[in-house]
């Protein structure tokens, strides 16, 4: 593959994988076949070579390539790139999560919604583990099930428990419904949905050999066995009978407001603290809070569930660039932890990126669930915290400047400090910047989110390319760097 500029030619240059990583270090990723559970498995070709690539099979090549005719687009299972936490033993491992599965941005006759190009996938947790030799191996897969050990899909969720009216598309752009023989209609017969169909994008790792895992579509905090069996859930939304986590005879929910949730900007990033007593989640954008009217703000949220005392508590952080994604999040201790936020563009196709790693502390912040009701300040039990009648989301939408009003009256956000810009030190190429492995050595795993590599641009399928002229590949990779102390 040949590079298209200069800049690309920046990113082809060969670099060397080191194990110490005093310094920042970026792992050469070699051509070797490669076998997972005995099935075939592709190596990345030496073509792209910053970071490390994870292997990949190819799930589905059915469908044309638009960017290029004649060839098929060859979705990849793959995907592993929505989160990634630290195996709790194993230095060498780390896990990592898939989302709802390969899907593209697509309107047809209902509108606009998404292709589900394999409909039927179960979104899954990957154990990696990185080789002395800088390769990564893939040792073993989780398909998530419901509670009855079924598995479960991708597909969107009934509007009563997390849907958000996506309108959900099979690969030739006709509408997957619930009824196909009865023909569409959005009353009677709407698109297909899955009570448990999970858009999974952070992941908890946790020393008993189960997981928790947050989602876009509740947002839902899920809790899985080591066999990827459902055991325990926390949402937004009091009348759904799955949420029986009960701690101290209190009922696990997250707030109500939470259930506000812009579409598919969700709980994009979850952890545990390392005494594994509380789960950290941080949304990915501005809620919708009540409407769209609170979406274009640098408001956030930040949830902690203490699942020893039953206490939950929210926390206030504040973006760079209003409509930025918080897309990861990973505890230091019980107050300090690294955060990532990125924007959703391509350094290759010559934009101003933007993809950071934030050490973040919530000891000096405002626990917006402890305040009390005074004067302007309310408590409303479906939209939560209000100044002067408006949401935090309105109230921020109107004017940046109410960050300080906010102060004025005590309520304080997160503190932050930048830890890793993985453009200046890595030359990042991706848009997505999502998975955050901490290493017990204390240095950073970053992984990118390859989305199968697949894209849409004007409703056409195509490969995910990171540049304009579409010769590089997206694909998930692996990079190691140093945190500023």
């Amino acid at each position: 593959m040949s590079a298209t500029n200069n800049k690309t030619q920046g990113f082809k240059r060969n670099l060397v994988f080191s194990l110490s990583l005093a310094v920042t270090s970026l792992m050469v990723s070699s051509c070797s076949s490669l076998a997972v559970q005995n099935k075939p498995v592709k190596a990345i070709p030496l073509s792209f070579t910053q970071g490390t690539a994870l292997p990949y099979q190819v799930l589905n090549n059915q469908w044309v390539n638009t960017a290029y005719p004649n060839k098929k687009l060859e979705i990849r299972n793959g995907g592993f790139g929505s989160d990634a936490a630290a195996h709790p033993t194993n230095a060498k491992q780390f896990y990592a999560l898939t989302d709802r599965g390969p899907n593209a941005n697509f309107s047809g006759s209902a509108g606009d919604g998404k292709q589900f190009l394999t409909p039927s996938y179960t979104p899954r947790i990957g154990l990696f583990e990185l080789q002395d030799n800088g390769h990564i191996t893939q040792v073993r897969e989780i398909l998530l099930k419901d509670r009855s050990g079924h598995l479960i899909s991708g597909l969107p969720n009934p509007k009563a428990l997390g849907g958000t009216n996506e309108m959900a598309y099979d690969g030739n752009g006709e509408l997957i419904l619930t009824q196909p023989t009865l023909g569409y209609d959005k009353t009677n017969n709407p698109t297909k949905t899955d009570k448990y169909g999970l858009d999974s994008e952070g992941l908890a790792a946790l020393k008993d050999g189960s997981f928790w895992v947050s989602d876009e579509y509740g947002p839902h905090i899920v809790h899985y066995d080591s066999s990827g069996n459902e055991i325990g859930r926390i949402n937004a939304f009091a009348e759904d009978d799955r949420n029986t986590v009960i701690i101290n005879g209190i009922r696990m929910l997250l707030p109500n407001e939470f259930a506000k949730r812009r579409a598919n900007r969700g709980m994009e990033g979850l952890t545990i603290t390392p005494n594994q007593s509380t789960l950290v989640g941080i949304m990915q954008s501005s809620m919708d809070n009540p409407d769209k009217s609170g979406r274009k703000t640098d408001l956030t949220r930040i949830v902690t569930l203490n699942l020893v005392t039953g206490k939950v508590a929210q926390y206030l952080y504040r973006q760079d660039i209003p409509q930025n994604s918080n897309s990861g999040i990973v505890a230091l201790n019980d107050h300090e932890f690294y955060v990532i936020e990125r924007d959703g563009g391509f350094a290759l196709q010559g934009k101003a990126v933007q993809k950071q790693v934030y050490k973040i502390d919530i000891s000096g912040a405002t626990d917006i669930e402890t305040i009390k009701a005074q004067g302007n300040i309310q408590q409303d039990e479906r939209l939560g915290l209000l100044i002067n009648g408006q949401t935090l989301e309105q109230f921020i939408a109107a004017d940046s400047a109410h960050w300080t009003a906010l102060s004025a009256l005590g309520i304080k956000p997160v503190s932050k400090r930048l830890s890793v810009d993985a453009v200046k030190t890595l030359n990042y190429p991706h848009d997505k910047l999502e998975g955050l492995w901490l290493r017990q050595d204390g240095t950073l795993g970053l992984l990118n989110d390859d989305d199968f590599a697949t894209w849409s641009t004007d409703n056409r399928l195509e490969q995910k390319y990171l540049d304009n002229n579409k010769t590089i590949e997206d694909t998930n990779r692996l990079y190691i760097v140093k945190p500023m102390p």
